[in-house]
Order: structure tokens, then sequence, then C-alpha cells
């Protein structure tokens, strides 16, 4: 007998015929003995209504309303979940995350867990239920509901398997297992059997929509057994995030290619090139919450330098209307901005032992024309940052060029 802890996106459960499916799927690890833990997300699209109505009321929606809106679409979930398991005779319970309780801090709309109190689900395991939570949210000290920002839900099922130490967590999606890249892009792109926690926490960062970032650091913080499994398909292994990287000597330099299209890019011209110039720009960014991905200062000439970073396409008004303030308190000469702009990242292992990826990679863009504006690196991962309008041909080309089309 294992504890199993099952994660089901919006799309697994996006009509009452899908969540009887579902239901039926966990009634089988039931039957088998194992103790089951589902972690839902709300109905596909649910979550984008619920905040076009906040919007329609309000152009700022307050957080905490607007948490206490986007929370109501999970419990929908977990309520059919639970009547659907009862319809087919496997005892069944939903929580929310505040009955858990999963305890998080007060950032509303994006925050973090702290702690989880698992009794009421122990209790329901060992009563032989089925203990259905609604993910993406959780409640803070004070009482008032939270949600963990999209994607929460992956956290939400991650973070329970580590506090119940679950034999495994199955984020069951609507993908059958981790690609080499975008099949809709690149449809010659393959599935993989495994992946490092260190390369999925790198895909994830850099655009890749399987996981969301943190619910691969708790996975590989915690040691959580982690897979990727199609809700659509009964058979198949999905794709097993390993701590350990694959010793096969065939295994490949680069993994995967991973691409962002909501990327854009600020740049102030003619700061005072001086200690401390950083801190004075992104210091202001990052107390209005707005998280700086790839970070440029140019050479400093005649006193002056230039300064560009990226943020989220969705922050780029709010981070240019900051600017804007700095800008007059700093002396700066001019800001400019691209909300047409792409982050291409390609992610491996293998880096660390073969040199001259880095070479390739550019060698493959310069063939196709497709000119670098601003380029990031770390031990495994080497990102580029191109005109938007390349992005699908920049992909397909580095699939190629890495040989990821060809099976291993």
């Amino acid at each position: 007998m294992a504890l199993i802890v099952q994660k089901y996106g919006g799309t697994s459960v996006g009509n009452p015929e899908r969540i009887k499916n579902v239901a039926k799927r966990v009634a089988k690890f039931h039957a088998q003995g194992h103790q089951v833990v589902v972690v839902v997300s709300a109905m596909s699209g649910e979550t984008n209504k619920l905040i076009a109505l906040a919007k329609e009321i309000s152009a700022s929606p307050d957080p905490r309303e607007l948490d206490q809106i986007c929370s109501t679409g999970e419990q929908v979930t977990i309520g059919l979940l639970a009547m659907a398991l009862k319809e087919i005779g496997v005892p069944a319970r939903s929580y929310t995350g505040g009955q858990v309780k999963v305890l998080t801090d007060s950032t509303f709309t994006k925050a973090r867990i702290l702690s989880i109190d698992e009794s009421n689900m122990r209790r329901d395991l060992d009563a032989g239920k089925v203990v259905v939570v609604a993910g993406f949210q959780g409640v803070d000290a004070d009482g008032n509901i939270t949600t963990l920002g999209r994607g929460g839900s992956d956290t939400s099922g991650v973070a329970l398997a580590a506090a119940l130490k679950a034999d495994e967590c199955q984020i069951y999606t609507d993908v059958d297992g981790v690609y080499t890249t975008d099949p809709r892009v690149v449809p010659e792109a393959r599935k993989l059997d495994t992946i490092t926690f260190e390369e999925m926490l790198e895909m994830a960062s850099l655009g890749s929509k399987v996981l969301q970032i943190r619910s691969v650091e708790f996975a590989g913080k915690y040691k959580v057994k982690l897979r990727v499994l199609s809700s659509f398909q009964d058979e198949g292994e999905g794709t097993l995030i390993t701590v350990e990287e694959d010793k096969n000597m065939e295994q490949p330099i680069i993994s995967g290619i991973a691409f962002n299209r909501d990327e854009a890019k600020l740049t102030m011209l003619g700061v005072p090139d001086t200690p401390g110039i950083a801190y004075q720009i992104l210091g202001a960014i990052a107390d209005a919450n707005v998280d700086v991905d790839m970070i440029i200062q140019n050479v400093g000439h005649d006193g002056t330098t230039d300064f560009s970073f990226t943020v989220n396409r969705g922050d780029f008004a709010k981070a240019q209307g900051i600017l804007e303030g700095v800008k007059a308190k700093l002396g700066a000469r001019e800001i400019t901005g691209d909300n047409k702009i792409c982050k291409v990242s390609a992610v491996g292992v293998g880096m660390r032992s073969h040199p001259g990826v880095a070479s390739k990679m550019f060698k493959a863009l310069a063939d196709e024309g497709i000119n670098i504006q601003m380029i990031s690196t770390s031990e495994i991962k080497i990102s580029v940052v191109l005109d938007e309008k390349y992005l699908e041909l920049a992909v397909r080309v580095l699939h190629r060029a890495f040989g990821l089309d060809q099976a291993v």
C-alpha cells in the first residue's frame, strides 16, 4: 500500500464527464489498497471568468477580495469530485485549503505556503476515505483566504505530498509527460522518460508550462518523487522527475528547449555609473512586487551607463511607470521599452561537461538571421532574448541543432 497524491489540472476536470473519469481513475488506485489524496484545480477557464467578473466591478481589484473570488473555482471542483467518487461507492471527503489547513503568508494573489496541518487528512485516509483538496489556495494567520498565483495547484499538490511524506506525487495534465519542447511548435518533439529536478526547474522558470516552478522547487527540496502523466490516457509511465541525472553515456547534452512569450524589456539610458545604481533602479521595482528576470548593465562611458532588464509582459506598464519616477531622481536621459520580445533557452545538465554549447546555439541562430538582444547563462542553461516574431523559428532551429528530434 502506498500513499499517493494526485493533482488534476483544469482541463482534466473541465466538465462533469471529465470529473467522472477522474473519479474512476482515483477509484482504481483506491481499490488497489492505496491511500489517495487528490488535489484539483478549478474547471478549465473558470478562474479567468472569475477574474473577468471582478474586473467588471473594478479595473484594479483589491487583492484580498480577488482571492476571495478566485478561490471559489476550486471549491466547486472538490465538491463535484467528492460527489462523483461517492456515486461509484468510494468514500471521499473534500477540503478547501483553509480547512486542511494550508497556512500561507498574506501576500494576496501570490501567497507562499508556510506550513500544512495534515492531521485531518491522515484521519480520513486511515478511515479508508479518499481526500479531495482544493489546490491553489490556503489561509493566512488572520484567517483570510489566499491564493498561490496562477498554476498554484501544482504547488499545492507537491506541498501536500511533502507534508504527508507521500510515496509519489502524480501530476495529471493534458499532456502525457515532459517534452523536449512544445509539440505544438515542433511536432518532432519527444517525450522524456526522465528529467532531473535541476533541468525541470530551469524549464519551468524559462517558460515550460507543464509544471509551475514553485512545485518543482518544493519537490526538489523535500525529495518528493514527482511524475507527470496524462489524465486522458490510461497507459504510459509519463515523465519521472528525479534527483540524480541519468548516468547513461548516451544522455544528450541538451534535454530541452524552453521558451516564454510573456517577456518585456525596459532600458534606462544615461544613468550615472556609480555604486548602488542597480539597487536604486531595481529596488523600486522589487518594492512594487514586480519580478525581474534578465539584467544587463553596459560598460560605462563618460560617467554614465545604460541599464536593461526584463519583466513579465503583464508588469510592463507598471514597471515603466515606476522607472519614470526613478528617472527624475537619478537624472537619467531616457527610458525605452519593448513588449514584443521573447526568451528562448537551451537546458541540460550535460553542459557541465561539454564545452561549445553556447557557440553552437549562437551559430544556429545566426545562420537563420536571428539577432540576439540579451544573453543569460547558468551552469545548465543558456537563455537569449529575441524579437518575438522569431520565437517559433528559433525553437525549431535549436531543437534540430541539438539533435532533440532524434531518439536517444
